[in-house]
Protein backbone atom coordinates (compact mmCIF):
# COMPACT_ATOMS: atom_id res chain seq x y z
CA UNK A 1 0.00 0.00 0.00
CA UNK A 2 0.91 3.51 -0.69
CA UNK A 3 -0.67 6.74 -1.00
CA UNK A 4 -1.28 9.77 -3.03
CA UNK A 5 1.57 12.31 -2.03
CA UNK A 6 1.06 15.35 0.25
CA UNK A 7 3.45 18.43 -0.43
CA UNK A 8 4.90 20.50 2.28
CA UNK A 9 3.73 24.33 2.63
CA UNK A 10 5.86 27.81 2.73
CA UNK A 11 3.34 30.73 4.66
CA UNK A 12 4.89 33.28 2.62
CA UNK A 13 3.68 36.08 5.13
CA UNK A 14 1.15 35.85 8.19
CA UNK A 15 2.73 33.80 11.37
CA UNK A 16 1.31 35.07 14.33
CA UNK A 17 -0.64 37.74 12.32
CA UNK A 18 -3.46 35.37 11.14
CA UNK A 19 -3.77 34.23 14.40
CA UNK A 20 -5.05 38.12 15.20
CA UNK A 21 -6.69 38.60 11.71
CA UNK A 22 -4.05 39.93 9.01
CA UNK A 23 -3.80 38.54 6.01
CA UNK A 24 -1.45 35.57 5.00
CA UNK A 25 -0.11 33.74 2.01
CA UNK A 26 0.51 30.04 1.96
CA UNK A 27 2.26 28.21 -0.95
CA UNK A 28 3.02 24.55 -1.60
CA UNK A 29 6.71 23.76 -1.90
CA UNK A 30 6.45 20.43 -3.47
CA UNK A 31 10.58 19.60 -2.73
CA UNK A 32 8.83 17.75 0.44
CA UNK A 33 6.57 15.13 0.63
CA UNK A 34 4.54 12.81 2.49
CA UNK A 35 2.61 9.68 2.16
CA UNK A 36 0.72 6.91 4.07
CA UNK A 37 2.66 3.31 3.59
CA UNK A 38 2.84 -0.05 4.69
CA UNK A 39 5.66 -2.43 4.63
CA UNK A 40 6.57 -5.93 5.83
CA UNK A 41 9.95 -4.93 7.36
CA UNK A 42 9.41 -1.46 8.89
CA UNK A 43 12.05 0.53 10.01
CA UNK A 44 12.83 1.94 13.61
CA UNK A 45 11.11 5.24 12.19
CA UNK A 46 8.32 3.65 10.69
CA UNK A 47 7.89 2.16 13.91
CA UNK A 48 7.62 5.09 15.51
CA UNK A 49 5.44 7.01 13.00
CA UNK A 50 3.21 4.09 13.89
CA UNK A 51 3.19 4.97 17.31
CA UNK A 52 2.39 8.10 16.83
CA UNK A 53 -0.76 7.15 14.54
CA UNK A 54 -2.39 5.00 16.99
CA UNK A 55 -2.57 7.96 19.32
CA UNK A 56 -3.97 10.16 16.41
CA UNK A 57 -6.78 8.00 15.83
CA UNK A 58 -7.70 7.37 19.19
CA UNK A 59 -7.72 11.27 19.64
CA UNK A 60 -9.93 11.24 15.78
CA UNK A 61 -12.39 9.07 17.36
CA UNK A 62 -13.63 11.70 19.65
CA UNK A 63 -13.62 14.06 16.80
CA UNK A 64 -17.43 16.12 16.81
CA UNK A 65 -19.57 14.25 14.51
CA UNK A 66 -21.03 17.15 13.66
CA UNK A 67 -17.54 18.61 12.51
CA UNK A 68 -16.18 15.41 10.54
CA UNK A 69 -16.97 11.52 10.34
CA UNK A 70 -14.18 9.09 10.28
CA UNK A 71 -13.99 5.52 9.30
CA UNK A 72 -12.40 4.92 12.33
CA UNK A 73 -12.51 0.95 12.38
CA UNK A 74 -10.57 1.21 8.92
CA UNK A 75 -8.52 3.74 10.33
CA UNK A 76 -7.69 1.11 13.36
CA UNK A 77 -7.08 -1.65 11.15
CA UNK A 78 -4.67 -0.27 8.72
CA UNK A 79 -2.91 1.36 12.40
CA UNK A 80 -2.88 -2.22 13.72
CA UNK A 81 -1.03 -3.42 10.79
CA UNK A 82 1.66 -1.22 10.61
CA UNK A 83 0.76 1.99 8.83
CA UNK A 84 2.99 4.76 9.37
CA UNK A 85 3.50 8.30 7.16
CA UNK A 86 6.41 7.85 4.95
CA UNK A 87 7.83 11.82 4.89
CA UNK A 88 10.69 13.77 3.43
CA UNK A 89 8.75 16.66 5.43
CA UNK A 90 11.47 18.01 7.80
CA UNK A 91 9.89 17.96 11.16
CA UNK A 92 10.03 21.30 13.55
CA UNK A 93 11.23 23.54 10.51
CA UNK A 94 7.81 25.70 9.80
CA UNK A 95 7.08 23.80 6.49
CA UNK A 96 4.47 21.64 7.70
CA UNK A 97 5.30 18.26 8.63
CA UNK A 98 2.30 17.59 10.41
CA UNK A 99 -0.22 19.38 7.94
CA UNK A 100 0.98 16.90 5.28
CA UNK A 101 -0.11 13.95 7.32
CA UNK A 102 -3.27 15.33 8.51
CA UNK A 103 -4.67 16.18 4.60
CA UNK A 104 -3.45 11.88 3.97
CA UNK A 105 -5.36 11.42 6.89
CA UNK A 106 -8.72 13.36 5.80
CA UNK A 107 -7.89 12.11 2.37
CA UNK A 108 -8.34 8.48 2.91
CA UNK A 109 -10.86 8.24 6.26
CA UNK A 110 -12.92 10.92 6.06
CA UNK A 111 -16.76 10.14 4.82
CA UNK A 112 -18.33 12.56 2.35
CA UNK A 113 -15.00 14.25 2.33
CA UNK A 114 -14.97 17.61 0.22
CA UNK A 115 -12.65 16.74 -2.73
CA UNK A 116 -10.32 18.73 -4.73
CA UNK A 117 -12.43 18.40 -7.80
CA UNK A 118 -15.28 20.24 -6.24
CA UNK A 119 -16.18 24.43 -7.16
CA UNK A 120 -14.01 25.21 -3.86
CA UNK A 121 -16.63 27.88 -2.76
CA UNK A 122 -15.87 29.89 0.32
CA UNK A 123 -17.85 27.52 2.55
CA UNK A 124 -16.66 24.78 1.41
CA UNK A 125 -12.71 26.43 2.06
CA UNK A 126 -13.98 27.57 5.74
CA UNK A 127 -15.47 23.82 6.61
CA UNK A 128 -12.35 22.09 5.35
CA UNK A 129 -10.30 24.61 7.37
CA UNK A 130 -12.45 23.77 10.51
CA UNK A 131 -11.86 20.68 10.13
CA UNK A 132 -8.14 20.80 9.78
CA UNK A 133 -7.99 22.97 12.45
CA UNK A 134 -9.53 20.75 15.09
CA UNK A 135 -7.35 18.09 13.39
CA UNK A 136 -4.41 19.51 13.80
CA UNK A 137 -4.58 20.95 17.38
CA UNK A 138 -3.67 17.01 18.37
CA UNK A 139 -0.19 18.10 17.27
CA UNK A 140 0.13 21.50 18.54
CA UNK A 141 -2.40 22.59 20.88
CA UNK A 142 -4.09 25.34 18.66
CA UNK A 143 -3.88 25.46 14.77
CA UNK A 144 -5.33 27.67 12.13
CA UNK A 145 -5.70 24.43 10.15
CA UNK A 146 -3.81 26.07 7.17
CA UNK A 147 -1.27 23.54 6.67
CA UNK A 148 -2.96 20.65 6.41
CA UNK A 149 -5.25 23.07 3.93
CA UNK A 150 -2.58 24.18 1.73
CA UNK A 151 -1.14 20.14 1.60
CA UNK A 152 -4.81 18.97 0.77
CA UNK A 153 -5.49 21.04 -2.02
CA UNK A 154 -1.91 21.80 -3.45
CA UNK A 155 -2.88 25.53 -4.27
CA UNK A 156 -1.63 28.61 -3.08
CA UNK A 157 -4.21 30.20 -0.32
CA UNK A 158 -4.79 33.56 0.26
CA UNK A 159 -6.32 34.52 3.82
CA UNK A 160 -7.75 37.63 3.91
CA UNK A 161 -9.30 37.27 7.51
CA UNK A 162 -10.34 34.32 9.58
CA UNK A 163 -13.45 34.25 7.91
CA UNK A 164 -12.09 34.56 4.29
CA UNK A 165 -9.89 32.59 2.58
CA UNK A 166 -9.49 31.85 -1.52
CA UNK A 167 -7.25 29.70 -3.47
CA UNK A 168 -5.39 32.08 -5.48
CA UNK A 169 -3.23 32.30 -8.17
CA UNK A 170 0.36 33.52 -7.79
CA UNK A 171 2.51 35.23 -10.71
CA UNK A 172 4.56 32.94 -12.58
CA UNK A 173 7.98 32.60 -11.38
CA UNK A 174 10.92 34.43 -13.87
CA UNK A 175 13.79 31.14 -14.10
CA UNK A 176 16.45 33.60 -15.03
CA UNK A 177 15.14 36.76 -12.33
CA UNK A 178 17.63 37.48 -9.77
CA UNK A 179 15.22 38.05 -6.88
CA UNK A 180 14.55 35.00 -5.01
CA UNK A 181 12.69 33.76 -1.85
CA UNK A 182 14.95 31.55 -0.41
CA UNK A 183 15.75 28.97 3.12
CA UNK A 184 17.97 28.95 5.45
CA UNK A 185 18.44 26.36 7.54
CA UNK A 186 19.01 27.13 10.98
CA UNK A 187 20.26 23.64 11.88
CA UNK A 188 18.24 23.78 14.90
CA UNK A 189 14.74 22.18 15.65
CA UNK A 190 11.89 24.23 16.17
CA UNK A 191 8.71 23.79 18.39
CA UNK A 192 5.65 24.94 17.73
CA UNK A 193 3.79 25.13 21.02
CA UNK A 194 6.61 27.03 23.34
CA UNK A 195 6.62 29.82 20.42
CA UNK A 196 2.86 30.33 19.97
CA UNK A 197 2.55 30.14 24.18
CA UNK A 198 5.55 33.47 23.94
CA UNK A 199 2.80 34.91 21.81
CA UNK A 200 0.12 34.30 23.89
CA UNK A 201 1.79 36.03 27.02
CA UNK A 202 3.60 38.75 25.00
CA UNK A 203 -0.51 39.40 23.73
CA UNK A 204 -1.56 40.40 27.13
CA UNK A 205 0.38 43.96 26.90
CA UNK A 206 -1.15 47.05 25.43
CA UNK A 207 2.21 47.78 23.60
CA UNK A 208 2.82 44.61 22.10
CA UNK A 209 -0.86 44.58 21.10
CA UNK A 210 -0.38 48.15 19.76
CA UNK A 211 2.53 47.00 17.43
CA UNK A 212 0.99 44.11 15.83
CA UNK A 213 -1.64 46.01 14.80
CA UNK A 214 0.01 49.14 13.28
CA UNK A 215 3.36 47.75 12.17
CA UNK A 216 3.53 43.89 11.99
CA UNK A 217 0.12 43.30 10.48
CA UNK A 218 0.09 46.73 8.19
CA UNK A 219 3.16 45.61 6.78
CA UNK A 220 2.13 42.06 6.44
CA UNK A 221 -0.96 43.15 4.59
CA UNK A 222 1.27 44.95 2.20
CA UNK A 223 3.52 41.94 1.51
CA UNK A 224 0.61 40.00 0.72
CA UNK A 225 -0.03 42.62 -1.71
CA UNK A 226 2.64 42.92 -3.28
CA UNK A 227 3.74 40.07 -3.91
CA UNK A 228 0.14 38.90 -5.64
CA UNK A 229 0.31 42.25 -7.89
CA UNK A 230 4.16 41.40 -8.81
CA UNK A 231 5.20 45.19 -7.27
CA UNK A 232 8.45 43.33 -6.54
CA UNK A 233 10.02 47.63 -5.59
CA UNK A 234 7.33 47.75 -2.99
CA UNK A 235 7.57 44.13 -1.83
CA UNK A 236 11.24 44.17 -1.17
CA UNK A 237 10.50 47.95 0.92
CA UNK A 238 7.57 46.27 3.26
CA UNK A 239 10.19 42.81 3.70
CA UNK A 240 12.68 44.60 4.80
CA UNK A 241 10.17 46.75 7.39
CA UNK A 242 8.52 43.38 8.54
CA UNK A 243 12.49 42.55 9.18
CA UNK A 244 12.89 44.96 11.26
CA UNK A 245 9.57 44.78 13.08
CA UNK A 246 10.17 41.12 13.74
CA UNK A 247 13.67 41.72 15.11
CA UNK A 248 13.00 44.13 17.35
CA UNK A 249 9.56 42.79 19.00
CA UNK A 250 10.04 38.69 18.01
CA UNK A 251 13.65 37.92 19.58
CA UNK A 252 12.75 34.81 21.39
CA UNK A 253 11.36 33.23 17.99
CA UNK A 254 14.77 34.09 16.50
CA UNK A 255 17.74 32.03 17.43
CA UNK A 256 20.33 34.13 19.05
CA UNK A 257 22.86 32.69 16.95
CA UNK A 258 21.00 34.80 13.90
CA UNK A 259 20.26 37.66 15.59
CA UNK A 260 23.76 39.46 13.94
CA UNK A 261 23.01 38.03 10.55
CA UNK A 262 18.74 39.64 10.87
CA UNK A 263 20.68 43.12 11.45
CA UNK A 264 23.11 42.48 8.55
CA UNK A 265 20.50 41.55 6.19
CA UNK A 266 18.34 44.88 7.14
CA UNK A 267 21.60 47.23 7.15
CA UNK A 268 23.58 45.70 3.74
CA UNK A 269 19.55 45.20 1.75
CA UNK A 270 21.51 42.49 0.28
CA UNK A 271 18.55 40.19 1.78
CA UNK A 272 15.55 40.54 4.30
CA UNK A 273 15.28 37.80 7.27
CA UNK A 274 11.72 36.99 8.66
CA UNK A 275 9.93 33.88 10.58
CA UNK A 276 8.92 30.99 8.57
CA UNK A 277 6.57 29.61 10.92
CA UNK A 278 6.47 29.82 14.46
CA UNK A 279 9.87 30.24 14.70
CA UNK A 280 12.71 29.10 17.47
CA UNK A 281 14.57 27.06 14.55
CA UNK A 282 13.87 25.28 11.50
CA UNK A 283 13.86 26.96 8.44
CA UNK A 284 14.63 31.35 8.22
CA UNK A 285 12.70 32.56 5.41
CA UNK A 286 14.87 35.26 3.28
CA UNK A 287 13.67 37.41 0.66
CA UNK A 288 16.84 39.11 -1.78
CA UNK A 289 16.89 41.58 -4.70
CA UNK A 290 20.18 39.51 -5.55
CA UNK A 291 20.22 36.04 -4.82
CA UNK A 292 24.12 35.87 -6.23
CA UNK A 293 24.38 38.56 -3.57
CA UNK A 294 22.76 36.60 -0.54
CA UNK A 295 24.53 34.09 -1.61
CA UNK A 296 27.49 35.50 -1.27
CA UNK A 297 26.69 37.07 2.21
CA UNK A 298 25.29 34.04 3.97
CA UNK A 299 27.94 31.39 2.30
CA UNK A 300 28.58 29.89 5.40
CA UNK A 301 25.03 28.55 5.56
CA UNK A 302 22.74 26.03 3.69
CA UNK A 303 20.24 27.82 1.29
CA UNK A 304 17.22 26.61 -1.11
CA UNK A 305 15.96 28.87 -3.22
CA UNK A 306 12.02 28.10 -3.84
CA UNK A 307 10.72 31.18 -5.79
CA UNK A 308 12.30 33.53 -7.96
CA UNK A 309 11.44 37.42 -9.08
Amino acid sequence: MKGPLFYSKILLFGEYGIIKDSKGLSIPYNFYNGALKMEDNPSEVAQQSNKSLQRFADYLSKIDNSLVVFDIPSLNKDVNAGMYFDSSIPQGYGVGSSGALVAAIYDKYAQDKITVLENLTREKLLSLKAIFSEMESFFHGKSSGLDPLNSYLSLPILINSKENIEATGIPTQSSDGQGAVFLLDSGIIGETAPMVSIFMENMKQEGFRTMLKNQFIKHTDACVDDFLKGDIKSLFKNTKQLSKVVLNNFKPMIPAQFHELWKNGIETNDYYLKLCGSGGGGYILGFTPDIKKAQQALKDYKLEVVYNF
